[in-house]
């Protein structure tokens, strides 16, 4: 006798119940209704639609009977099943080889069934879909590979799939390209859920020769809302060392995104009593908070905060950048807006360098500034007032700075002895105005009012050394406590033109020559503010009985008005040449502008209010770009007075002594070349090449969260698959020649840095790159930072293998993942620590 199927028989009602919906079908071949026997047969690519159900095949038969549909594919004219059922109820659809489902009860019968669970693929032989819309499985296999014969999958022999939950299995096996591997457990549990879903973080196991047998990345992954996650990781090692890393990060969409982000360390190398031994405790913290423009637009608060000790990256596995950089800087910042006028600004800041310990805090620093506004312009009037261009602003800055080494920054002489503090108004008035045409002449006077809640005092004292017993004289500064407030101004003048000469040829291939001058001639004066009616300065007689004028705020963080009086004469002149060439690429003019010379500019003043070394120094600087990706810099100083033998500046000057006008004592050249080069500069335009570009800014926005904080810790990991190959070179050539006064003579003291950067990267194949990034040291004669890589598409699978073989950070590291992120712990790792070398 056969056995009723229980579970085929689940999908017919007893009784015929009244539809919910219209049921409305179609067919682009034919359409048959049996009257008779409350059946309805559609042939070729039939559809069926009842409510949000919808259901195509190449067969659908519909019985009114038990409210039930039957659908399967069709034979084409070689024999293949084409238009096969594909069944698609609100966001979730699946193709199978025939189905049965009823309208009424919500279940349904799937043969060979075929569907997407988030970012995997579930198959199984016999599925039964109940009315809660879970699915019972037997016989089938779950992947993350999309191919109809997947590389990949994990079989099973029943599973429930709970929808946008997960994927539960009885006993499971991994087989790869159809054969079985020794990997199976008792049962599996798949995530399911588009969202983000909490979790542990499987770790990373080996060993490491300086640290011993070690567990990485291990840790938990909360989801706590839809706006915020924490990720908390860790590493343990056998030798003493953890790691303990927290990452809580936040995103409200056209809100604010960022991330807080604080890890501790203890690293220990190597073992008590070894020459190498070190036990220390190193942490880092970092957080981020970005606004988004439009959340707010007449404020903006912004936070990017990086504060590290000196060993993390020495010991702690950090990103390329970061090992790279050993100056890390810290900002937060407030900002407000009135009318578009006036702006406010309230920021703390942080600036710290791992090689000289220094660190400089500036915390709390504010800012209000007023946009330059014309009090005798009328509004939406052209006026002739001579007056009308007068312009005046006002800014206020106040701050509170720290500067000292890591070590002392929390220490009570850092707050009572290295803090600084004060406040500064400025306000400039400027007039410019146009005389006889051709010439700009402009007037300014410029007001400043600093305030200091402290000031110097400077003496000499005779005290008796409790250690030699003998008097030792010596200057002491004593801080004085109290407000003060400090004025000043300026007053200038300054005319200025432009003179153009150009000479131009009716044949060959030079077609014009262009100079550009620009002259500038101007007047400044400062009174002298040294005076005792000021109060700004102090006197103290040094050891030869000499009276020594100081300033009383020398050193303040806004500095101090001058000691002496100015009336300079200052003046300069800027030279630019360019040349205009035939060109074919231009089809308008047929010509092209080659600047020669940039700019080259000489610079320098002169003093009246001087009794003596009244002329200045002058300056000499220029630039130019000989060709795109190639510059050229250069500066120097020339002295017109000569020194005595102790290489003090005297009041003769060069002509008078060596016969000649100057002496050149720095000279600086600088010469960098940065060549960049790719396959997209031979098939593309400039417009696609800018979209191109364009197209690579949105990696970040269209990925997901975790693949673009991924991209951003570890940019290094990044492949782009979109360029076949491409060459950065970058070379840095700088020769000063900064004279310094030694045995009554001024030696040249040449100096040449150079430095080497290469940087490629080529598709060997569609699926295999390699990159390399390079450089050479020539100071030590040694190459820089090397690394080569290479990565290895596998379709679902990649595979990646690192090599730095020289250097502090000397490692290798091979890895095989699988790509979806739903299954990211499936890899396998080795490596040779860059610790292992130590």
């Amino acid at each position: 006798m056969q056995k009723n199927d229980s579970i085929a028989d689940s999908t017919k009602a007893k009784k015929p119940v009244n539809l919910e919906f219209d049921l409305v079908r179609h067919a682009q071949d034919s359409i048959v209704q049996d009257l008779a026997h409350k059946k309805v047969y559609l042939y070729g690519k039939a559809e069926v639609t009842y409510g949000d159900i919808d259901l195509k095949a190449g067969y659908i038969r519909v019985d009114f009977n038990n409210n039930t549909v039957f659908a399967k594919g069709i034979k084409d004219s070689t024999g293949k099943i084409v238009e096969k059922p594909v069944f698609k109820q609100g966001s979730e659809s699946f193709t199978a080889d025939s189905m049965t489902y009823n309208f009424i009860t919500k279940k349904g019968i799937v043969h060979d069934v075929r569907t997407e669970e988030d970012q995997g693929f579930l198959h199984g032989s016999v599925v039964k879909r109940m009315p809660d819309n879970s699915i019972n499985v037997k016989g089938g296999w779950f992947t993350t590979c999309n191919l109809a014969h997947p590389h990949y999958e994990f079989r099973f022999g029943k599973a429930r799939v709970i929808p946008n939950k997960l994927i539960v299995t009885g006993p499971v096996y991994m087989e790869i390209e159809g054969v079985p591997v020794p990997l199976a457990l008792p049962f599996g549990i798949f995530p399911n859920n588009p969202k983000r879903q909490s979790g542990f973080i499987v770790p990373t196991y080996g060993e490491s020769a300086t640290q011993g047998f070690y567990l990485q990345g291990g840790g938990f992954f909360w989801a706590m809302s839809d706006y915020v996650t924490l990720k908390i990781t860790g590493d343990i090692y056998t030798g003493g060392s953890w790691k303990i890393s927290p990452v809580f990060t936040y995103r409200k969409r056209y809100k604010y995104n960022g991330s807080l982000n604080f890890s501790i360390a203890r690293n220990v190398i190597n073992t008590k009593g070894d020459p190498d031994y070190s036990n220390t405790k190193d942490f880092r913290v970092g957080w981020t908070y970005n606004q988004d423009p439009k959340a707010h637009p007449n404020s903006r608060f912004s936070a990017n905060v990086n504060i590290i000790t000196s060993n993390y990256v020495k010991y702690n596995t950090v990103n390329i950048n970061t090992y790279l950089s050993n100056q890390f800087q810290s900002s937060i910042a407030y900002q407000k807006s009135w009318d578009g006028k006036y702006f406010l600004t309230l920021s703390g800041s942080h600036s710290q360098n791992t090689k000289t310990h220094l660190v400089q805090v500036t915390l709390p620093e504010l800012s209000f500034t007023v946009n330059r506004f014309y009090p005798f312009r009328k509004k939406n009037s052209i006026s002739k007032n001579p007056f009308s261009n007068l312009s005046v602003s006002y800014s206020m800055a106040a701050k509170n700075e720290v500067s000292t080494t890591d070590s002392m920054l929390f220490t009570q002489q850092t707050f009572s002895h290295d803090m600084q503090n004060g406040i500064i108004h400025k306000v400039p008035i400027s007039l410019p105005m146009k005389v006889l045409k051709y010439f700009t002449f402009t007037t300014s006077a410029n007001f400043t009012d600093r305030m200091y809640f402290e000031s110097l005092r400077k003496y000499f004292v005779n005290e008796v050394s409790p250690i030699s017993g003998e008097d030792t004289t010596y200057l002491k500064t004593d801080t004085i406590p109290g407000f003060n407030n400090l004025f000043d101004f300026s007053l200038s003048a300054s005319l200025t033109t432009k003179l153009y000469g150009m000479l131009r040829f009716k044949k060959g291939f030079l077609r014009a020559i262009r100079h550009v001058i620009t002259p500038s001639i101007g007047f400044s004066y400062v009174p002298d503010f040294g005076s005792e009616k000021w109060g700004y300065t102090g006197m103290y007689t040094d050891t030869t009985g000499q009276q020594i004028l100081y300033s009383r705020y020398q050193g303040f963080i806004y500095g101090a008005p001058g000691t002496q009086k100015v009336g300079n004469i200052n003046f300069s002149i800027s030279n630019s040449l360019e040349i205009k060439v035939r060109s074919r690429k231009d089809t308008i003019t047929g010509t092209k502008k080659i600047p020669l010379i940039q700019n080259f500019t000489i610079s320098g003043n002169y003093d009246f209010a001087k009794d003596s070394l009244r002329m200045s120094n002058l300056y000499l600087s220029g630039r130019t770009t000989l060709w795109k990706g190639l510059t050229m810099q250069y500066s120097s100083v020339l002295y017109p007075y000569v020194t005595d033998s102790a290489g003090r500046t005297i009041n003769k000057t060069e002509w008078q002594v060596n016969r000649r006008l100057f002496r050149v004592n720095n000279t600086s050249w600088n010469v960098s070349f940065n060549f960049q080069l790719s396959d997209k500069d031979f098939k593309k335009g400039k417009k696609e090449a800018e979209a191109e570009k364009a197209r690579e800014k949105k990696v970040l926005k269209k990925a997901p969260e975790s693949e673009a904080n991924d991209i951003l810790n570890h940019p290094e990991n990044y492949i782009d698959w979109g360029v076949s190959w491409s060459l950065n070179l970058s070379y840095n050539f700088t020769y000063t020649n900064n004279k310094v006064f030694l045995n009554y003579e001024w030696p040249p003291n040449r100096k040449i840095i150079q430095t080497l950067a290469l940087r490629g990267q080529v598709n060997i194949t569609p699926n295999w790159k390699v990159t390399v990034q390079t450089g050479w040291d020539f100071t030590n004669n040694e190459l820089s930072f090397t690394r080569m890589s290479l990565y290895r598409n596998l379709h679902c699978w990649e595979m990646r293998f690192s090599w730095i073989p020289t250097g502090p950070r000397k490692s290798w590291d091979f890895s095989i993942n699988v790509k979806s992120s739903i299954l990211q712990d499936l890899k396998l790792t080795k490596k040779k620590d860059f610790r292992d070398y130590y």
